[in-house]
């Protein structure tokens, strides 16, 4: 991926890059993320997260914890990558091998950068445009090196540090920390950008579905750092072609390059069904543009192209057009909240309630 470095770089959308971003912009979402992965837990991280319905943003390290290296592949480390993206959940950078940015030449910052992306384009066809410094360390000099590059830059206002915890006796410190910012917060007027690590055990294995199982009962929403600043997906990624990247921001998918062989997904270079000729678009769950109901249909990847299909069956509790157009009053809880959680309480049935799928007061 010798096109990597000189890929053009326009800056799109209202996010700003080069600068320091520490909130989300809409109440009701907590941007959960996890830095220094993928490691051994990722993949049950991510069986968690699919169990609740839960996105999250993952920053990603190249090469770090004697893993090897994320593109190696030999390792299991691009295919959670992969299936990480047909979760839908973000993937952004945290540098190739965790160094202090700020301590670096030129050069080798720029190396620290760069070898991510094409560890990145090996692995999905694309780069990110997000990042957060190793050590939430940079400065003027680095995040002008960011800007270069167009990187937002990512850091959190909730730190339940629960890497400095990772002890089943220890843990319990990260809750009170998380419950002293989370527990009993409205969603109406409430938001969080947050961070977590899953290399470590505790926040994988104990701290994560405490979090989650919070987030559900104060009736938030699990989002990616993208989604909580109402930044379009088409903005998160770099495509690496022979084209530019888009400049525009009003698709609500990333911009992949077309099929060229009637495969497509995350697993075939991030190729897009969309444009295929006699309504071929629909992009299949083994990765195959058709038209059929089994290409449009269960587990139809809509990322990658058009889905016509029955949508899976929301979870239960869920509502709302995330969740398969599930509507409340089929289950006799009533109000569908703006987070699409069924309820009876004035945050379900008030702001942001959608009346679409259910009551509202």
């Amino acid at each position: 991926m010798n096109a990597v470095p000189a890929l053009a770089r326009p800056k799109v959308g209202s996010i700003p890059y080069g600068q320091a971003i520490y909130r989300c912009n809409r109440n009701g979402d907590i941007a959960l993320t996890y830095d220094d992965g993928p490691y051994t837990y990722t993949e049950d991280l991510l069986n968690l997260l699919q169990r609740y319905n839960a996105k999250a943003t993952f920053y990603i390290t190249g090469r770090n914890l004697g893993k090897g290296a994320i593109n190696d592949p030999d390792t299991p480390w691009p295919v959670l990558i992969r299936r990480m993206v047909r979760d839908g959940h973000q993937i952004a950078s945290h540098t190739w091998s965790h160094q202090r940015l700020t301590t670096l030449s030129r050069s080798k910052f720029w190396n620290q950068m760069i070898y991510n992306e094409i560890a990145f384009a090996d692995i999905l066809g694309y780069f990110p445009t997000y990042m957060r410094p190793p050590y939430s360390a940079s400065n003027t000099t680095t995040d002008a090196w960011l800007n270069e590059l167009g990187y937002h830059i990512t850091y959190f206002n909730l730190d339940t540090e629960g890497y400095l915890h990772d002890s089943p006796n220890m843990i319990s410190t990260s809750k009170q920390i998380w419950d002293n910012t989370v527990e009993g917060r409205s969603p109406a007027t409430n938001k969080w950008l947050h961070i977590e690590h899953d290399p470590v055990y505790q926040t994988v294995y104990n701290l994560t579905e405490y979090m989650l199982r919070s987030i559900r009962r104060n009736n938030f929403t699990a989002v990616t750092v993208g989604q909580c600043l109402q930044d379009p997906p088409s903005n998160w990624y770099r495509t690496v072609s022979s084209s530019p990247s888009p400049t525009s921001t009003s698709s609500s998918s990333p911009t992949f390059p077309a099929t060229t062989n009637g495969r497509c997904g995350s697993r075939h270079g991030g190729a897009t069904c969309r444009g295929e000729p006699n309504g071929e678009t629909c992009c299949s769950q083994n990765g195959w543009c058709g038209g059929t109901s089994d290409h449009c249909g269960r587990g139809c990847q809509p990322v990658f192209g058009t889905c016509r299909g029955t949508p899976e069956p929301a979870a239960p509790g869920r509502c709302g057009a995330a969740y398969g157009g599930a509507r409340c009053t089929e289950s006799g809880w009533g109000c569908c909240s703006r987070a699409g959680w069924c309820g009876s309480t004035n945050d379900h049935c008030g702001t942001g309630c959608q009346g679409d799928f259910g009551t509202c007061n």
